[in-house]
Parts: structure tokens; C-alpha cells; sequence
């Protein structure tokens, strides 16, 4: 059976495919599998920095919902989501919080990313 591109999704584009191949996310079909929110998890897992309108476009998409079309207490439940994801990453000691990222990062410094 012939596997859909992730880019085929409303709203999804080759930068989301990327970050989502790097993620073993290798089809749309995985995608709506997995749903949007352990999808971004494995994004972050694999690289792709936490941004929480990227997060709601990928619910967005998974729904066949223009992106801009999350509002009022939907975007909040999202973003309360979001940000549960965002504290569980950077309460994982595999992956510093993102200012000592960006500290060695900026000093010339870059660890090595852990699925």
C-alpha cells in the first residue's frame, strides 16, 4: 500500500515533512496514528524546537481545519497542551532546558540530540 506524504495534510508543508521523517514519522497515515500531540513529541525528541502555533497547526491539519481556525477555549485547551509537553521535555535530563541550549549553542557548543 502506497504511503501519503505528511505534506499532502492541510497546512503541512517539506519543513514539517522533514522534521516529522527525522521523528520516524514516514506517512500522514502514521501521523493520524499516532495524533498530533505524541507526534510533536517525537519532533521535539528528534530536534524540532518547541513552538506552540506549529503545535496547534499539526491538530489543525490532522482535523482538515484551515490553521488560523483555532480560537477561544479550543486554543487554550491546546496550549495548556502544549505547555504540559513543553515542561516534560525540559524536566528530562536527556535534554537541557532550551536556555542552556541556546548558552552552548552560542559558545560554540552543540550537544548531541537523543531520540
Amino acid at each position: 500500500m502506497a504511503k501519503t506524504p505528511v505534506s499532502s495534510l492541510r497546512n503541512l508543508g517539506p519543513a514539517v515533512e522533514e522534521a516529522c521523517t527525522r521523528a520516524g514519522i514516514d506517512s500522514a497515515e502514521t501521523l493520524r496514528d499516532l495524533g498530533a500531540h505524541e507526534a510533536y513529541r517525537r519532533m521535539m525528541a528528534t530536534g524540532t524546537r518547541p513552538h506552540f502555533i506549529s503545535y496547534y497547526v499539526l491538530h489543525m491539519a490532522l482535523q482538515g481545519r484551515p490553521w488560523n481556525d483555532c480560537k477561544g477555549a479550543e486554543k487554550l485547551g491546546l496550549r495548556s497542551q502544549f505547555d504540559s509537553l513543553k515542561t516534560a521535555r525540559s524536566t528530562d535530563p536527556d535534554h537541557p532546558p532550551e536556555a542552556l541550549e541556546k548558552f552552548l549553542r552560542d559558545i560554540g557548543l552543540n550537544l548531541p540530540r537523543q531520540g
